[in-house]
């Protein structure tokens, strides 16, 4: 399907076909897959603008795509449901099959996931609620969707859930004919249940199934199962299970990550039973945050004489950049006007420096709406920085057509910002009986437009780590160059350092690095940019004071958080 920011370029071939079946008024072609094309158009009669849905020419002597598509349209007519993308009419035009739906005004959730590449668990558990609510509904009316994928889900700038395109739709009842091959796997690879792969007879759990993989992708940024071929992708969920999404991203709720497990049992009959089960038990998910403690066993002793904040021997504040983030309402603004589409869990997330309900509306809208918020007025708190712009699109062919333009951001002219494919960045305790301080999380450091995503240290029961000196993260550069490292610090108050070194490899030794400018500090999170003007080849963030932190125990509180780490590279 051609991206949105074809819509304006040439309309498509017309000749005289204006005005299809004398009601519909064709205004621009806005995408074209492997099947049809997409128009959006004026409904005359209704005078309302229309999704117009038209098989391409050269399908239109093939019966058996024919009568596919016009069976999708007399299978969503049948839905009426306020998360399934509506179908108002079909008929024939020139001897090619037209479908009029819905226009939907938003993104499609392959699209949201290409910009935001994680959602936090809130949004994913509201996402994941709707398309449950629509397949309960499809499998209620006779239908298995067989092809539930981001690309078929829309996300609209209210809020809204759709799940759309049910072109191979199955009826459940097995009256009607399949109009598909017994050696065809129908739907996409990467989102195919076992049974699928397998060409047994199909239910409803098929495509909870399906839907399990999307809220898996959107949690870990990836999809669990992926392979050289679509054949060694689709084989994979036959030969291995998921990698534990508690691994991949420890601070997520149990329940939600256990519940999406059990979704992707390779066994239908321990999965939940229909859609209407699974989101009950989304809507039902406790969002608090796990207990995580990853302090040794015998935790390092605690300094003799700590330094206490308001103590005449703190360090004075530096010159180096410390930007708290916007303080946000504690309560979310109201982004459904159906009540029964929003979740009514309440936010219990206050080891985040911004409320998760807030955090929610940035993300599902962040890439839809452009919020200008503005920063306290005092001269030491301003907005945080503009995150980099999204790579290409990578689209399905037949993905649904939405429309909303995305406005790509520019960084500024005199610096490169670096992406997370060109700086690598690890975990480094030099001063630890280990040496390791939750290395499999430091790439989370790395800037992703969510705080969501960060390292964090072990949780200490002295802010000060006791008898270590700090604990931190040295980011290698792709080359010797200098610019500047900005990058929030999620917990406080804190007392971070940072270091460089031109060196080859990174030195072993605190002491072998050159410190950069002093100590930077602060009582709230906030950002942090260094100004590096020396050529380097690495860099250390060095934490010497760790903030409170809710998701690790009494015993011990205490834990430093990093995110949104990036390298703005002078040109």
């Amino acid at each position: 399907m051609a991206s949105l920011n074809d819509s304006h370029g040439t309309p498509g071939q017309l000749d005289d076909a204006q005005v299809l079946a004398d009601r519909y008024h064709l205004d621009r072609r806005v995408g074209q897959g492997g099947m049809a094309e997409v128009w959006v158009a004026i409904d005359k009669q209704l005078d309302r603008r229309v999704a117009v849905k038209w098989l391409k020419s050269n399908l239109a002597t093939d019966a058996v795509v024919a009568e596919r598509f016009r069976r999708e349209a007399i299978a969503v007519a049948r839905l009426n449901h306020p998360n399934i993308v509506s179908v108002h009419d079909v008929f024939e035009h020139d001897g090619r099959q037209a479908v009029v739906m819905q226009l939907v005004e938003g993104r499609s959730l392959r699209q949201v996931l290409d910009s935001q590449k994680r959602l936090g668990p809130e949004l994913t558990i509201h996402i994941g609620a709707s398309v449950a609510a629509a397949l309960g509904a499809a499998h209620a009316a006779g239908f298995v969707h067989r092809d539930v994928k981001p690309g078929n889900i829309l996300v609209t700038e209210d809020g809204r859930v759709l799940l759309t395109d049910f072109g191979i739709a199955k009826g459940l009842d097995g009256v009607d004919e399949d109009l598909t091959s017994d050696n065809v796997m129908m739907g996409t690879a990467k989102y195919l249940s076992p049974e699928q792969v397998r060409g047994h007879k199909l239910d409803g759990r098929a495509d909870l199934y399906s839907l399990a993989l999307v809220l898996y992708e959107c949690l870990a940024g990836r999809v669990p199962f992926l392979g050289q071929s679509d054949a060694d992708t689709a084989l994979a969920r036959l030969q291995r299970d998921p990698t534990d999404l508690a691994h991949l991203r420890p601070t997520l709720p149990i329940n939600l990550v256990n519940l999406i497990h059990r979704t992707l049992a390779r066994n239908p009959t321990h999965r939940p039973a229909t859609g209407g089960e699974l989101r009950q038990e989304l809507m039902s998910v406790d969002t608090t945050p796990p207990l995580i403690d990853g302090t040794p066993t015998e935790p390092p002793a605690p300094r003799t004489q700590p330094v206490r904040p308001g103590e005449s021997g703190r360090l004075p504040r530096v010159t180096t950049t410390v930007t708290p983030p916007p303080v946000e309402a504690t309560t979310p603004p109201q982004l459904f006007d159906d009540p029964s589409l929003a979740s009514a869990r309440p936010v219990r997330r206050p080891w985040l420096p911004i409320g998760l309900a807030a955090s929610v509306v940035v993300l599902l809208l962040g890439a839809l709406i452009v919020s200008n918020r503005d920063a306290d007025s005092s001269s030491n708190v301003s907005p945080l920085p503009a995150l980099t712009s999204a790579p290409a699109v990578e689209r399905d062919s037949d993905d649904p057509i939405i429309l909303k333009d995305v406005e790509d951001s520019l960084s500024p002219e005199t610096q490169v910002v670096m992406s997370s494919t060109s700086i690598d960045v690890r975990a480094w305790d030099p001063y630890g009986d280990n040496g390791s301080e939750n290395d499999a999380q430091a790439p989370l450091a790395i800037a992703d437009g969510s705080r969501d995503t960060a390292w964090s240290t072990e949780c200490y029961s002295d802010k000060y780590l006791g008898a270590k000196p700090g604990v931190g993260l040295v980011i290698s550069l792709p080359e010797l160059s200098n610019g500047r490292l900005e990058f929030e610090t999620l917990n406080a108050p804190f007392q971070i350092e940072v270091y460089r070194t031109d060196a080859v490899e990174p030195p072993l030794s605190l002491e072998s690095w050159t410190q950069i400018g002093s100590m930077s500090y602060g009582v709230d999170p906030g950002v942090v940019a260094v100004p590096v003007n020396e050529a380097s080849t690495h860099l250390a963030v060095w934490l010497k004071e760790l903030g409170p932190d809710d998701a690790c125990s009494s015993a011990n509180p205490y834990r430093g958080r990093i995110g949104e780490l990036q390298w703005l590279m002078n040109s």
